[in-house]
């Protein structure tokens, strides 16, 4: 009993990891754009489907082909960007969340249906000659392709992390996030760090999507529900806070993946585990509304 508690504690914190990437790009786009872009899991689809077709039509290792997953998701960010988003750079911050969540609805069915209409619904995976491969520590099973997995997420964050605290154009994200219009008084070109910040949102999405291919499975309809999570994960992790999103991913996984073993122990489903987010999320909004890492304001 106790051995299989542990396992799935460890599959929660590899899962965790993949909900911690997904929601630092919705966290960083909504941190400096107060864009809502609920397409943000329709963005990590597309990450799925670009390195399972690398792979299945070029048998390209789809750890090779992250690099094509995030230029690929770059492009599209930037695309969605110009064409509907920018419009919305100088609005108050309620009219943004406003707009940029009714034009997100609409880019996410989009997407949808152009899935749809190019795979099918049909759940896909992509099996590679290691993905089976686990390695045994303490009896407990550590699959070797999520483990690959976390370790990439983590360094993807740290990466973040840096570029945001030591490069001058981290330091214009983090002044644009402060203060939009004092930045731009500065000589801080806000649409660029505004379109920048989307685009590198969408390619953590992209990679994060393909990790999910090869981890677990992808399909058109997967969107939504990963969109929904970030968000419980955004506001779980505290607004502004990258190392506190990453780390609120890893306590979400860990909690649905405890749940689920405890309810199916008492005879339960493991749908329990799908409501456990929804509680943390409005746990969290009346009782720490600036998150469990983010600061209090005022």
């Amino acid at each position: 009993m106790l051995e299989a508690f542990a396992q799935n504690l460890v599959y929660g914190v590899l899962i965790g990891a993949l909900y911690g990437l997904a929601a630092v790009g919705l966290s960083l786009v909504f941190g400096v754009t107060k864009f809502l872009n609920v397409a943000h899991g329709e963005f990590l689809m597309v990450g799925g489907y670009a390195s399972f077709w690398l792979f299945t039509l070029w048998q390209v290792d789809p750890f090779v082909s992250l690099p094509a997953a995030i230029v690929s998701l770059l492009v599209l960010g930037a695309v969605f960007y110009q064409a509907l988003f920018s419009r919305m750079v100088k609005l108050t911050e309620g009219v943004k969340i406003q707009n940029t969540l009714l034009i997100g609805f609409g880019v996410s069915l989009i997407l949808q249906n152009l899935a749809l209409k190019l795979w099918t619904a049909d759940t896909r995976s992509i099996t590679t000659a290691y993905s089976g491969q686990v390695f045994n520590f303490l009896g407990i099973r550590f699959p070797l392709v999520r483990v690959a997995s976390l370790l990439i997420a983590l360094v993807l964050v740290i990466a973040l992390q840096l570029f945001l605290r030591r490069t001058y154009t981290g330091k214009a994200l983090r002044a644009t996030v402060e203060n939009w219009e004092a930045a731009t008084l500065m000589g801080i070109d806000i649409h660029r760090v505004y379109l920048l910040s989307f685009v590198m949102g969408a390619a953590l999405a992209g990679v994060a999507g393909a990790l999910v291919g090869v981890g677990y499975s992808i399909e058109p309809g997967m969107g939504m529900s990963w969109t929904l999570k970030s968000l419980v994960v955004m506001v779980l992790g505290g607004l502004g806070s990258i190392t506190g999103t990453f780390v609120g991913g890893i306590i979400l996984g860990l909690t649905e993946s405890a749940t689920g073993f405890i309810a199916l122990m008492a005879g339960g489903g493991l749908t329990y585990k799908e409501v456990v987010g929804l509680v943390l999320f409005l746990l969290v909004l009346v009782f720490r509304p600036e998150g469990l890492f983010g600061s209090k304001e005022g």
